[in-house]
């Protein structure tokens, strides 16, 4: 294990298979399902050159700690420790820890195909960002659901607009060159794959959707954004901050008017119609996001320098 602000790099293991992918999977408050999801990939033919598991959980169940140690004094993994969860945090330092050409991100509750890197890698050789297929609890691959859009069940390969984050793969080189991934989305970090998209499609990047890369997404009912709890019963801003700083920061087609519309369509549920006590939490849990993004859109956008990938 690794623990952050250590650089030096770990034993590792003889290549494990295809020496052009490295695999990030940012992970926080997962236990047993991590480990299934770890191991399946490392039995995939061929497996990743190397598996990085940014960790952002401050303590593991007992028997998940032992085989994620076990995993790293074996070299089959690269395990460090994050002092803090972000989901673009981690997915920037796996980024820039990642010794290979091509990264696979993945999320840390998913079932790949057998093919998985091996379709990343093929369709790398046509555009720098590839999504892939994923298919969520109950869903089957649909057959022409249309290009542009986000029906990421689809089976039909050809450009999209938009990431997923638990199934996407980058070349390094230029996700560095367009600054990572922006640390500003906190919390849930809701969009903050929608806006690496638009920075990297101004920047004339294309995004090719390939369903041969394809994971079932377990959606493991704990840990993840899951920990902050279900958006529709808190008044907590971490669920909506994500969606305006999103507005505020890349402004869309329109985006003045979603932010204005986006109180009322967050009460304009049937969970709200049903169960209207709820309405005020979720105003407050909206006016407290809104004032966030705010504060970090006054920041400015937190991206990689360009000195951090250089090294």
């Amino acid at each position: 294990m690794i623990t952050e602000g250590q650089h030096s790099p770990p034993r590792l293991s003889e290549p494990l298979g295809n020496r052009n992918v490295s695999v990030v999977i940012p992970t926080f408050g997962r236990n047993e399902v991590l480990v299934e999801t770890i191991e399946r990939l490392l039995a995939l033919d061929p497996p990743p050159a190397e598996l990085l598991v940014m960790d952002q959980t401050a303590s593991h169940a007992h028997e998940a700690e032992r085989e994620l140690a076990s995993l790293a004094e074996a070299g089959r993994i690269r395990w460090f420790r994050l002092p803090r969860p972000s989901i673009p945090a981690a997915m920037n330092r796996g980024l820039l820890l990642a010794t290979h050409d091509i990264v696979i991100y993945l999320d840390d509750d998913v079932v790949p195909a057998p093919d998985l890197v091996a379709a990343h890698l093929a369709a790398q050789r046509g555009s720098a960002i590839v999504v892939g297929q994923v298919l969520q609890p109950g869903e089957q691959p649909v057959a022409g659901a249309g290009t542009g859009g986000s029906a990421f069940n689809s089976s039909t390969r050809g450009e999209i607009g938009e990431i997923i984050g638990c199934n996407f793969s980058v070349r390094r080189q230029a996700a560095l060159a367009l600054g990572g991934f922006d640390e500003r989305f906190v919390a849930v970090a809701y969009r903050f794959e929608q806006e690496f998209a638009d920075r990297a499609r101004r920047a004339g990047h294309s995004i090719l959707f390939e369903p041969a890369a394809s994971i079932r997404h377990l959606r493991a009912p704990s840990g993840g954004t899951r920990a902050y709890g279900v958006h529709l019963r808190t008044a907590r801003p971490n669920h909506s901050v994500g969606r305006y700083y999103y507005l505020l920061r890349a402004r869309p087609a329109g985006w003045l008017m979603r932010l204005l519309r986006s109180p009322l369509r967050a009460v304009c549920t049937r969970h709200h119609l049903r169960r209207p006590w709820w309405i005020l939490p979720t105003l407050l849990a909206e006016a407290g996001g809104l004032l966030w993004a705010l504060g970090l859109f006054a920041a400015g956008p937190r991206l990689l320098r360009p000195e951090e990938g250089s090294g």
